[in-house]
Parts: C-alpha cells; structure tokens; sequence
C-alpha cells in the first residue's frame, strides 16, 4: 500500500513572479512547503535566470497544466550583438564573435522569418532528450551530438527597443515549447552578427500575468499562514481556452463518477473538446458529444 502524501488538500493556482537565480523546481517546492499543500506543479519551465510568470498549479488545478503549457505565451528579452556562447545565453562561454552590428531596419527586417510556423533547434543545453538522456548533460559532458529541429508557432516578434548599438529588445508571443535562446541564436546567425540571450522575462502565460504574480519575498513572508490563500486563483482559470459547459445536477454526479454526462445545450461542435460546470465549479474536461460530456479528467468535488 503506497504511503499517503502529506499536506493540505488545498486547489488552485498560485502566479508567482519568479526572480532571477532558482529554478522552476525550485519555486514550486518552496510554494508547496508555504502553502503545506499536497500536491503541486507548475505550467512551463523558466531557466533559472529568467524571470516573470510562473504559474504553480495546487491539487486538483495539476490536472488542467496541459492546457496552460499548451497556450499562448508572450517573453521580453535582451539579445547580446556581435557574440555566440555555447549555452545561447549569458551563462555560456563566448564561441564566436563579430564587428558586424546590423541597422533597426536590417533587425525588423530579418524578425519576419521567425514569424508564422517555423522549425526551430532547441539548445544543445535544454532538457529536450537525446536517446534517452538530457541535452544538457551530454553537452556537460562534452559529447558531440545534433538536436533535432520542432515546429514552434510564433504569432508575433516585434523590435521593442535597442539600448545601444550591441543590445536590442525583442518582444515575442509564442505557442508551446518555444527557446528564447534558439531564437536569439537564430537570428544572430541570419544578421551575419551572432547573439545571444542577456535578460530573459516571462510576461504572460495563458491567461496569468506577471505584474498579478507574488514574490518569492512575499511567499516566504506568508509561509505558514493563511494569508498566502487570498492570492490563490480558482483551477478554472486553467481551463480559460476551452469552452464551458453547464451540467444538470444527473449530469455532474455522473461526470465525477467518470460517465458521460448530460450537459445544457450551446454552440460546441460534437467531438469538440470542452469542459463541464455545475454551480461555478469545473466537474471535468472531455470530449462533447451529442448532449453530453464524454470526461477525460474528473475534478473532484469541494
């Protein structure tokens, strides 16, 4: 028999502004021993220096992750001119280097093929898996391997400032599994000039932003107590890209139960997929289909 888990049966989300220095595991362990909670996770890896948006989902919230990691994310980040390092960011060894510095106009120019579906190569210092291992580690190691290239869709790369003539800020909106650092490479490599990543922010993730996020001060001001609880947001804010559908009271209790159940009618297509309300509290995510609600994931109720 497994042994229970420890912990508040506490569900949510927690938006936390991550600084500069911990990782992501990190930040979640620390709000999960704050909060005393159960169980906990979180929506999209941050390099451990990048900052900004960190969205920490508690217990039953874990369950609607996918569809944070899956949605819309937008980065502020400084690109370095004139130098490649081996890790594509700050933290790496200088590779390569150029005098050439291309014009704002050259800039612009190049950020439109890096916009629309493009295939993009994750840093040889990612956690993308190579035979079973992690890149970083053989890159560590000093193994000599390729990454293969995965789509990325891009809905913008924009100019957003050039604060001398070696810096430029670029703004970017991006769909799941996107490397700011790659991007940074990439388009130094395009401009003839090599780049890297200096500064890295999150801003928004779904439907969570950042300026709404607390700080690792705060977490650890409140751990303990109940005062963190005012800032958690209802694990329905997860479920913000699929269309709601409300549910008889039948309907819920079959539902939790892992049956399909009824739900009201709406415009959802059949076989799209959705999620079922009752009284305000989300009762599952599943597939619709002809009046009803096939569930995938059950929440449970409370």
């Amino acid at each position: 028999m497994g042994r229970k888990r420890k912990g508040r049966d506490i569900s949510g989300w927690l938006v936390v502004d991550k600084p500069a220095g911990p990782t992501s595991t990190a930040i979640v362990n620390k709000v999960r021993w704050a909060m005393n909670a159960a169980k906990a996770g979180h929506a999209g890896t941050l390099d451990p220096e990048a900052t900004g948006v960190l969205a920490v989902a508690l217990g039953e919230a874990t369950k609607t992750v996918p569809y944070i990691t899956d949605s819309l994310k937008a980065y502020v980040f400084t690109v370095r001119l004139g130098q490649a390092t081996n890790t594509d960011d700050a933290e790496g060894e200088v590779i390569a280097q150029s005098d050439a510095r291309p014009s704002d106009d050259e800039i612009k120019a190049a950020l439109g093929s890096f916009v629309g579906e493009i295939m993009q190569v994750p840093p040889k210092f990612s956690a993308v898996k190579i035979d079973g291992q992690r890149a970083y580690k053989l890159a560590r190691e000093g193994e000599e391997f390729e990454v293969e290239a995965r789509p990325l869709w891009v809905e913008e790369l924009v100019l957003v400032d050039r604060p001398d003539t070696d810096h430029v800020v670029l703004e970017m909106t991006c769909g799941k599994g996107g490397y700011v650092r790659s991007i940074a490479r990439d388009l130094g490599a395009a401009l003839g000039c090599h780049g890297h990543v200096t500064t890295l922010r999150r801003v928004w993730s779904g439907p969570f932003d950042a300026e709404d996020g607390v700080t690792l001060e705060q977490i650890e001001e409140m751990a303990g107590t109940d005062a963190l609880d005012a800032y958690l947001r209802p694990l329905e804010e997860g479920l913000a890209d699929l269309p709601e559908l409300k549910c008889t009271p039948e309907g819920a209790t079959r539902l939790r139960n892992g049956n399909p159940g009824m739900v009201l009618a709406s415009d959802v297509e059949y076989g799209d997929e959705a999620w079922a309300s009752y009284e305000g509290r989300a009762v599952a995510v599943g597939v619709y289909k002809a009046g009803e609600l096939h569930p995938s994931r059950v929440f449970k109720a409370g």
